[in-house]
């Protein structure tokens, strides 16, 4: 279970902690000094991922999280029933499809990469432009968009799951007390529940919390790198990214430096505001060796690649050969560790009783 594991998470910190108390340092001298102030520093950028990643108006149960990991999984969620929610964000690969844009219910691609919904509901907003504020809101916009899963209408999904008892045992259950239960909003609120569960803590989480042996040299140097360059004014937090927005191409026009095929205005669809031009939510880095491709448009291919555009377009900087793997060694550090649910196969009983 999710619980059982950060516990277990935990206790392995306060050993470590406890063992490097009794011991000591384990080095001394300026090697040892040094260490001590880069973790100092790291912490002062980033955050350890929380246990959960609750909403006061969306109260996370046992039974509402089983309820949206059933409906996550199920393709009578779409209209023709060619994909679910996992076809686009499967969770066997991070939470994306490892496409540039994916494929909705009727084989037409999307304008824009689908991103991880791996801690996604720890970022300020949802999409790439930010016009959902939260996981509820976003869960119930894919399936009523036309070019993705394309149920014609909030009744029709009610009508086709009500045709299934198990639906309407498993809604009373995670909403007691509502009638009825099986409601579109009730389906948005499993659906963001269960995407409620699913963060990753990480060795870097241990390195946060005290374990400075959780990474290594490489990954060490490639942090200090990462921070040198003012990385951190864009990428810090619990997400490494995904609580504000930024403009992609400060040093120069994106387009030129990725293999985008098509201009898009970002932010500026949402708002009509000249300032929110090219402006999109800026990326999570955890799991980002798993989330390829990169950017908005699935447009950039390799982690390394992603990283020097970043710096040219961004910064207005390039960086070594050694600092590109450095850095590139410490992103592969924010891999984490996927929830026990997102192990497990299909629940049993989503074809229908």
């Amino acid at each position: 279970m999710r619980a059982r594991f950060l516990i277990i998470l935990a206790a392995a910190v306060v050993l470590v902690l406890v063992a490097r108390a009794a011991a000591g340092p384990a080095t001394e001298g300026p090697d040892a000094t040094a260490d001590e102030e880069l973790w100092k520093r790291a912490n002062l950028m980033f955050d350890p991922i929380p246990a959960t990643a609750d909403n006061p108006d969306n109260r996370v149960t046992a039974a509402k999280i089983e309820l949206g990991r059933m409906l996550y999984f199920d393709t009578k969620l779409s209209q023709a029933g060619n994909i679910s929610c996992n076809s686009c964000h499967s969770l066997a690969t991070f939470g994306v499809d490892n496409l540039p844009t994916s494929r909705g219910d009727a084989g037409q691609l999307g304008e824009r990469n689908s991103p991880t919904v791996l801690n996604a509901a720890l970022h300020v907003a949802q999409f790439w432009d930010g016009r959902a504020k939260d996981v509820e809101e976003q869960a119930g916009m894919p399936i009523l968009n036309p070019v993705e899963m394309a149920i014609p209408s909030k009744d029709f999904l009610v009508d086709r799951l009500s045709q299934y008892p198990h639906y309407e045992r498993r809604f009373v259950e995670a909403f007691p007390g509502e009638l009825p239960a099986l409601t579109y909003t009730n389906i948005v609120l499993a659906l963001a529940a269960f995407e409620r569960t699913l963060l990753t803590p990480s060795r870097f989480d241990l390195y946060l919390l005290g374990d400075h042996s959780a990474l290594s040299a490489e990954e060490k140097a490639g942090m200090k790198t990462f921070m040198g360059y003012g990385c951190t004014s864009c990428h810090n937090g619990v997400n490494l990214g995904g609580h504000i927005f930024r403009k992609f191409g400060i040093s120069g026009e994106y387009w030129h430096h990725t293999n985008s095929r098509k201009i898009d205005p970002g932010r500026f669809a949402v708002t009509g505001e000249e300032e929110d031009r090219y402006v999109f939510r800026v990326a999570s880095l955890r799991n980002v060796a798993k989330t390829y491709p990169y950017f908005h448009d699935g447009s950039v291919q390799e982690l390394d690649d992603a990283i020097r555009v970043m710096l040219q377009l961004q910064v207005g900087s390039e960086l070594s050969e050694p600092e590109v793997a450095g850095v590139t060694a410490f992103l592969e550090s924010l891999t984490g560790e996927l929830p026990e649910s997102v192990r497990q196969t299909m629940p049993a009983g989503v074809a229908g009783d």
